[in-house]
């Protein structure tokens, strides 16, 4: 049965990390990146939360593309209230797919801090989407987030968290692995 992964956190906390991984050592596996492919659509930067939508319409038929194929779907997306992620637990449903969803977190200054450090790293697979975070308030919204997480986190009881304060990213992607083959919970 294929798998729709989706790995929710805050910005810079890891998920687009640990997906690229884990997609790299499971063949066949889709790294379906919703920022990524915000990125590909001209004038997102000046129309960002609009054209955001349309790369969530495109994401939710890619994956859906994909599950049907027999294959699994690593979503790295921060999802903040349950009906942002209705429409793609829907659709691994509608695949006769499993929906996991493992939630990254770490304390509320370790994570602002890895979002600073990543922002000013100037990575470029993350820039376009750090600049649109720093522009709105940069570590404030990653702390808000990171409240808005905290909140969110009662309503999705078969969530599974992955604290990563003081790890690594093999460490985390272990922990990852571990819950998406249904081995431990960290």
């Amino acid at each position: 049965m294929p798998r729709l992964i989706h790995l929710n956190g805050p910005s810079g906390i890891g998920k687009s990390t640990i997906a690229r991984t884990y997609a790299e050592r499971h063949a066949g596996v889709l790294n379906l990146d919703t920022d990524r492919v915000v990125c590909l659509i001209g004038g997102w930067r000046d129309t960002f939360f609009e054209t955001f939508k349309a790369a969530q319409l495109l994401t939710l038929a890619m994956a859906e593309a994909h599950l049907r194929s027999g294959h699994d779907v690593v979503m790295p997306q921060l999802a903040t209230r349950v009906i942002d992620i209705q429409a793609f637990e829907d659709v691994a449903k509608r695949c006769g797919a499993e929906y996991r969803e493992i939630l990254l977190t770490a304390d509320k200054s370790v994570a602002g801090a890895r979002f600073a450090a990543r922002a000013a790293n100037g990575d470029a697979a993350t820039q376009g989407i750090d600049d649109v975070v720093n522009g709105r308030g940069g570590i404030a919204v990653v702390e808000r987030i990171h409240d808005q997480l905290a909140a969110y986190l009662p309503q999705r009881p078969g969530c599974a968290v992955v604290p990563t304060d003081g790890r690594d990213a093999g460490q985390t992607y272990a922990d990852v692995v571990a819950l998406v083959d249904g081995v431990r919970t960290p």
